[in-house]
């Protein structure tokens, strides 16, 4: 298995970011990023995926800092490695378990269950620029999916070896 060459992978697209999101909690809102993957033929069993994802959640809370959740699994049922984004909508917050507070920005990770370093070497990417608040804030002032596609494909390219 070659190691992904993230200049050339898009780890998300427009259609899998959701603008507006509105999700009852952490896990709906894994649902309904999870079914824009299956729709887009990223992960092959929605069902199965889910619950890998939330068997991972009640592991470990998966909440950063600056009200972000980052539910993520590898997967048996994931073609190529992903991410879908939800923004919440104005005033809609979901908790993941972070201690500064409740999640308005969510990025679904899902991983081929062989890649364990492209696993954690994608979270950790994408961790330290959902650390700048910078960066955060641009996630959610976008409005717009296909620039917040742009905006996580090209953090991701950008990283240390």
């Amino acid at each position: 298995m070659t190691p992904l060459d993230l200049h050339d992978a898009e780890l998300t697209t427009p259609q899998l970011v959701i603008l507006d999101m509105v999700a009852e909690d952490k896990a709906d809102a894994a649902g309904q990023l999870a079914a824009r993957l299956h729709q887009a033929g990223r992960v092959t069993d929605l069902e199965g995926f889910l619950a890998q994802v939330n068997s991972r959640e009640h592991q470990m809370a998966t909440g950063l800092p600056g009200g972000v959740g980052v539910p993520h699994a590898r997967s048996e049922f994931v073609e190529q490695t992903s991410i879908a984004v939800g923004v919440t909508q104005y005033g809609h917050s979901l908790d993941f378990g972070a201690q500064d507070g409740p999640a308005t920005l969510v990025l679904l990770i899902a991983t081929p269950a062989a890649s364990f370093s492209e696993h954690l070497e994608v979270l950790a990417t994408l961790a330290r620029s959902l650390f700048k608040e910078n960066f955060r804030e641009s996630l959610r002032r976008a409005h717009d999916a296909e620039v917040i596609s742009e905006l996580i494909n090209s953090s991701l390219v950008f990283f240390d070896h």
